[in-house]
């Protein structure tokens, strides 16, 4: 039982994943008006609008997706019953295969990620740019292999919620 939290890019597509390999997966948006149209055709079950206490304390696993704070009450009071909270990135690292450049920083990111993810094209090798430049990361684990270079921008708020998470540069 996996909750993902947040219904933008990155939620929809690390539920669509979890949910294709058999997770049983809810994502929460507190917004009414999200755009679940991605998961419409996948048994994925949709709260929208105020978030649920028991969605939250029932879940095995939380995916907090890069716009949503690891510190609304919600979630910590998960946390602290013992629900682990990771982010959509700490997910998709865990699966991905090959190596991992990461770019992070004040400025500069999205033209420092295209620049590398560019050269890394130019000298041949598979690559996959994302994470907050491009697709979510999670977009990217069904295209991964040993020889892929992921190219991945990230934010300060996504390095929060990671534990295992070690990029190659």
């Amino acid at each position: 039982r996996v909750l993902v939290v947040g219904a933008a890019r990155s939620g929809v597509a690390a539920a669509a994943w979890l949910a294709g390999r058999g997770a049983r997966v809810t994502v929460s948006d507190a917004s009414d008006k999200a755009d679940v149209s991605g998961l419409t055709s996948l048994d994925v079950r949709i709260e929208l609008g105020p978030h649920r206490p028991e969605s939250f304390l029932g879940a095995d696993l939380i995916v907090v997706s890069p716009g949503v704070s690891p510190w609304l009450p919600i979630i910590q009071a998960a946390r602290l019953r013992g629900v682990p909270v990771i982010g959509e990135l700490e997910l998709a690292w865990r699966f991905l295969k090959g190596r991992v450049i990461a770019v992070t920083g004040t400025k500069g990111k999205s033209t420092t990620t295209t620049l590398i993810g560019r050269m890394c094209e130019a000298g041949g090798l598979h690559t996959l740019v994302g994470g907050n430049l491009g697709p979510p990361v999670s977009g990217h684990i069904d295209a991964s292999t040993p020889e892929t270079v992921h190219v991945i921008e990230t934010s300060s708020f996504q390095l929060e919620t990671t534990e295992t998470f070690r990029p190659w540069v």
